[in-house]
């Protein structure tokens, strides 16, 4: 294992969500010296507040999508060596209406289709009809590509393993307050870094603020809650998708097709597109199923969660979904850094300082990539 050097560590990292560790790990494997820092005994904010959905299909086109593969295949790396569980894996998004089908095709089409399946109504309910709802349904489309694990333990023990067997090094409860070439000045003392990079997720203002202000860097608030079916056996096939998904996921949604699909959801469902709404189902190993969610953009995200926007998604839920007698037993607002048009930021405040952030809610899908990159370009040849 590298250890730091009388003169520091290679890397220190500000951030232990999984923007932060997946910047550490591409450089332990690189064989530098990492320390990780976090003013949390934990992990609380979005990194553990989501789906734990890996999402590789329906990402926008170009470097969103190509980092959603890469990260994919790190996660599957990763996960059985740090002992994460991936709950299931592929994506079964289900169109109700023509122009939904109309879409699916399209992207089926595309490159980023290879490996997906069209299944025609009919075909829909003879392999998953135990599972959705009475419909009618036009058909789906199933991609394996996708996956998912429960962030709420996934990240603590990516964390966990990056530090026990990976050997970085991990300051928590503890505050930075200045980075500089260098040096990170905190709480518990100085550490000096050959490279620094930040993280800091949707904190806008303790580090680098106006630079981020500059930015035009908002927040995004997100209703989520957990659903308890009321039969046990229920099992989802997957990662579950609907119609108002494909007018938010930018892979689908930038396609000439999408605009039909909009038109028809604005005259039908402008109450769901207004709230953000859309659907996301996946299941936990204990049967429960994590499901949301809506799109609320604050600078200072609301603390009061109006119960009409819950009572939406659930009804897009039932529309969906077979579920008579689900029980709601947890409901959680989730936040994440938000900037339209820009779906990840990597900014150079200073000399060997690197601050990513990723402005689109999709950490948990492209992180391991966006890491690499980064520390490609920090260490260069020297890696």
């Amino acid at each position: 294992m590298a250890k730091a050097t009388p003169d520091g560590f290679d890397l220190v990292v500000v951030g232990a969500g999984i923007v932060g560790l997946a910047h550490a790990l591409a450089a332990r494997r690189l064989g530098l010296s990492v320390a990780v820092i976090d003013r949390e005994a934990e992990a609380i904010g979005a990194s553990v507040r989501n789906f734990g959905f890996v999402t590789v299909t329906g990402q926008q086109a170009g470097d969103c999508w190509r980092r959603a593969v890469r990260s994919r295949a790190v996660w599957g790396e990763v996960a059985p060596k740090a002992g994460i569980a991936v709950e299931h894996e592929g994506l079964l998004v289900v169109a109700r209406r023509p122009e939904a089908m109309a879409v699916l095709e399209a992207f089926r089409a595309t490159g980023m289709g290879e490996g997906c399946d069209l299944l025609t109504a009919a075909e829909l309910t003879a392999r998953h009809g135990a599972v959705l709802a009475d419909g009618p349904f036009q058909g789906a489309l199933w991609s394996p590509h996708d996956a998912r694990v429960e962030s709420r333990t996934a990240i603590p023990k990516l964390a966990a393993w990056l530090e026990g067997g990976m050997g970085v090094t991990f300051h928590r409860q503890t505050l930075v307050k200045s980075v500089s070439p260098g040096l990170v000045e905190t709480t518990a003392g100085a550490l000096t870094a050959g490279r620094i990079v930040v993280c800091p997720g949707d904190d806008l203002l303790s580090l680098f603020p106006d630079r981020i202000a500059a930015m035009g860097i908002s927040r995004c608030r997100l209703h989520m809650m957990k659903v308890m079916p009321a039969d046990p056996s229920f099992r989802l096939p997957g990662s579950v998708m609907s119609d108002l998904s494909l007018v938010r996921y930018l892979g689908y949604s930038e396609l000439p097709e999408a605009a039909a699909l909009r038109v028809r959801l604005e005259a039908e469902q402008p109450e769901f597109l207004a709230q953000g709404i859309h659907l996301i189902a996946v299941q936990g190993a204990d049967g429960g199923l994590v499901v949301g969610d809506s799109h609320h953009y604050e600078w200072s995200p609301s603390p009061f969660a109006i119960g009409r926007v819950d009572d939406l998604m659930l009804e897009e839920m039932y529309a969906t979904l077979r579920l008579p007698g689900a029980t709601v037993t947890e409901r959680w607002m989730g936040t994440y850094a938000s900037l339209p048009e820009r779906l990840m930021i990597r900014d150079t405040p200073d000399e060997g300082i690197r601050l990513v952030i990723v402005t689109s809610g999709t950490g948990a899908s492209t992180a391991f990539a966006i890491a690499e990159e980064t520390i490609a370009e920090l260490f260069g040849e020297s890696a």
